[in-house]
């Protein structure tokens, strides 16, 4: 007995009308949800692609605050002993 000797009476039967219905809704929901999530993945990746952007300039802007202490405490530095050059006799 072959494997279509098998399934020849299977798919001779009649199938319900709900059962297919049932099927198809089913299928449809699975497509449209599938479709739903592709929308959110898209929208989930500009909203980081945007927040990439931010955390780079912010990155930047903590390595120019960094070097604006730097050059802060150098020229206090050079204010001191001036300061105390000039009051010295």
């Amino acid at each position: 007995m072959t494997i279509a000797d098998t399934l020849q009476p299977v798919l001779e039967k009649k199938f319900p009308a709900a059962l297919v219905a049932a099927f198809l809704l089913q299928s449809a929901g699975a497509i449209y949800w599938a479709g739903s999530a592709s929308n959110r993945i898209a929208v989930l990746e500009q909203t980081q692609l945007r927040n990439q952007t931010t955390i780079d300039r912010v990155a930047v802007m903590q390595e120019q605050i960094a070097e604006m202490k730097q050059q802060l405490t150098r020229i206090e530095a050079k204010l001191d002993r001036s300061a105390s050059t000039a009051s010295a006799p």
